[in-house]
């Protein structure tokens, strides 16, 4: 369940914003501030599940030079999407979901990708982190995108106390300022893949070394 937050959260949110600047964002989010197409956020975030950023944007650009749009990748057998998508993780059963997205979006929305959470969840696949991404940075609708980063950072700072992503959104949308929903996936992904990462976090070099409470983290560097 979550509980107000004593640290100063604006100022913690902004120190880190500028932190990680130094480094480069995560490629769905670059992907989609370049060209603002929903579906290829929504197969790019397919393709990053459970899978380094550098694999999936080399993933992502092997497919979509194959094909960027759901009538594309239907002329395209499992097997080739498949092979193309390889190493991501869960290739396989990624390369089925996306034909049977394909075949969703067409039937169904006359090829475009929905901008409802409802009916982004129904597709094939499609789970709250997914669906969210393609809300906030597919069609900048409010959302607050959670993943296993923004998880684990709101629970070490102290901002909700939950144990899975789900219960760490809904928490989120009680004390975090609505005017950081969209942005705090973008900044903490960054933030957890380089400073505050899940084992030994970088504590002494942190921006917040002086605010963060340091739930849970036992040993740091």
């Amino acid at each position: 369940m979550s509980r107000p937050s004593p640290l100063p959260l604006d100022r913690m949110i902004r120190r880190v914003e500028r932190y990680v600047r130094r480094w480069q964002e995560p490629y769905v989010t670059g992907e989609s501030r370049a060209r603002r197409d929903p579906f290829r956020v929504l197969i790019s975030c397919m393709l990053s599940l459970r899978t380094k950023d550098e694999t999936t944007a080399a993933a992502s650009k092997r497919l979509f030079a194959l094909a960027d749009t759901p009538e594309g990748i239907l002329r395209l057998n499992e097997k080739r999407i498949a092979r193309t998508i390889f190493p991501v993780g869960f290739y396989n059963t990624k390369a089925r979901n996306i034909r049977a997205i394909c075949r969703r979006l067409l039937d169904e929305y006359d090829g475009r990708v929905p901008d409802e959470i409802g009916d982004l969840l129904a597709l094939p696949g499609v789970g709250r982190k997914t669906a969210n991404l393609v809300l906030t940075v597919g069609f900048g609708k409010p959302g607050i995108c959670v993943d296993t980063h923004v998880h684990r950072i709101s629970n070490r700072w102290g901002l909700v106390r939950t144990r899975t992503p789900e219960q760490t959104e809904m928490s989120l949308r009680e004390v975090l300022p609505r005017r950081w929903w969209m942005e705090i996936n973008n900044i903490l992904v960054t933030f957890g893949q380089n400073c505050c990462t899940p084992l030994s976090p970088h504590c002494s070099t942190c921006p917040l070394k002086d605010d963060c409470p340091k739930v849970g983290v036992t040993r740091c560097r």
